[in-house]
């Protein structure tokens, strides 16, 4: 089948009769079982999604086709789905099918998007690498012996691959951004609130986003114009009214923007083939006339711990509810109420969340809240302060996605610390809620991808996205003409 570029291509050959989306659902059922060894996804929904499609064909001939229609997408397993498997990727929901649409899926399917399956991930969305889920590793498509990135490792695959055109992942400290760099495609964690969280499982519930993976901005803008705005069931999603991405993105204006970079790429613990890369960037935007400018971010240091204290107790807090008796996994080797909780969520939990559980209830203990969590709160409103005052200095900041290209695998799950360092340049967005978007940067010497990444102000997505563009296109050749 031809290779589209884009959904915007896709719709057309749509229109024209060209193409049907029963031929599109069957060429991504097909890239699923030829890279099935990649283990992307979990559940695979062929039959359905071919019914659907054949729906969506004769709504497309009858002039009544949602603006979706033809969008073959994949879902993260902690995404509710009505009457399919949900597990966030862990034993400890072996069985479980959801019981409602989670608000980003029911308005996927309004507009007609298809849903072709369910994507393996990190359990719980807590990892960098997907080697923590109960059902296996993910591969990395351009070279097996490495990770993909995490949390949304079978996502940002499964676009890489055409296993699907779009993803939506989860965002809680870079698990859209981190695996969209090391697999060479974007990835948009928007603003915090700017989605609603209803149906989506949570792991810290004042980090959490659900994101966007495309191979192009244009898909991403118009997926989240869909997607994005107020929620009756989530009351902390935000009520402002949501901008036409995709429009504002084709009528956008060329403008000059005032960039600032961060300090830290010159750091020698940064990649030396990363480095180059965003510096080659960097003169390329100068060479075009923009303004960008080195800044020192004094409070880099205090960026992780903040987001590992905080986020571990909110995980403690709402894992809390997954013990053996409603649903799920439960132990059999059990004599008592006691014992069903321990065994239970002892033998279910993979060992990274069993870490992040303890030490979440750590900092939350009696002793430890005030010199930890409530400590670690005020941090954070004094990194989110410094970084919304840097934004309205400058219309964007840049930085890597992360400090290395894909990593071997298991190379680094026998030491925590440097498996969390791989979240060093991503955690900021989500602590200070502000958006982020990684979007490929060339490669390493052995051909592996590199992302940039750039954040801008609260609900400034569509800026952000126009920019992510420009960049993109930036020391492309210019189209030859005849």
């Amino acid at each position: 089948m031809k290779t589209y570029s884009s959904f915007h291509k896709i719709q057309h050959d749509l229109k024209n009769g060209t193409l049907s989306c029963v031929e599109r659902v069957n060429f991504h059922l097909s890239q699923i079982q030829k890279k099935k060894h990649l283990n992307a996804f979990l559940s695979v929904y062929g039959n359905e999604a071919i019914t659907r499609a054949r729906e969506i064909d004769q709504k497309i001939k009858g002039g009544t086709a949602g603006k979706l229609a033809g969008l073959v997408v994949g879902i993260k397993d902690v995404l509710c789905y009505k009457d399919h498997p949900l597990q966030a990727s862990s034993k400890i929901l072996d069985g479980f099918v959801s019981q409602f649409n989670g608000t980003a899926v029911q308005r996927l399917l309004n507009e007609d998007a298809i849903i072709i399956g369910r994507q393996n991930c990190d359990e719980f969305a807590m990892g960098s690498s997907n080697e923590n889920s109960a059902f296996g590793p993910v591969l990395n498509e351009v070279d097996i012996t490495r990770v993909p990135g995490g949390s949304s490792g079978g996502s940002a695959v499964a676009v890489m691959t055409d296993m699907c055109q779009v993803s939506l992942g989860s965002d809680t400290g870079g698990s859209v951004r981190q695996p969209a760099a090391f697999c060479g495609i974007v990835g948009l964690k928007p603003t915090y609130s700017r989605i609603s969280r209803h149906g989506l499982i949570a792991f810290g519930s004042s980090f959490d986003s659900i994101g966007i993976f495309s191979k192009n901005v244009d898909d991403i803008a118009l997926v989240l114009e869909v997607i994005a705005g107020a929620d009756e069931y989530d009351s902390t999603v935000s009520q402002k009214a949501v901008p036409s991405y995709s429009q504002e993105l084709i009528t956008s204006e060329k403008k000059k923007y005032k960039v600032a970079y961060v300090k830290e790429i010159e750091s020698l613990a940064l990649q030396r083939e990363i480095r180059e890369n965003i510096t080659k960037k960097i003169n390329a935007l100068t060479t075009e006339g923009h303004t960008v400018e080195a800044i020192e971010f004094p409070l880099m240091d205090y960026i992780l711990p903040t987001y590992y204290v905080l986020s571990t107790a909110e995980a403690s807090s709402n894992l809390s509810r997954y013990d053996g008796v409603r649903y799920g996994f439960r132990s059999s080797s059990t004599h008592d109420l006691e014992s069903l909780y321990k065994k239970t969520r002892s033998e279910a939990f993979g060992k990274e969340v069993q870490r992040r559980i303890l030490l979440g209830t750590f900092v939350l203990s009696a002793n430890y809240y005030d010199a930890y969590y409530s400590k670690a709160q005020k941090v954070r409103r004094i990194i989110r302060d410094k970084t919304k005052a840097l934004l309205e200095k400058y219309d964007f900041i840049l930085m890597p996605t992360t400090p290395t290209t894909a990593f071997k695998i298991g190379e680094h799950t026998d030491n925590p610390v440097e498996m969390y360092l791989a979240d060093l340049f991503s955690v900021q967005a989500n602590v200070a809620g502000v958006p982020g978007i990684s979007i490929p940067c060339g490669t390493d010497d052995n051909g592996l991808p590199i992302g940039i990444q750039v954040i801008t102000n609260d609900f400034e997505e569509s800026k952000l996205l126009q920019f992510s563009k420009l960049l993109i296109n930036l020391n492309k050749p210019a189209p030859i003409t005849v």
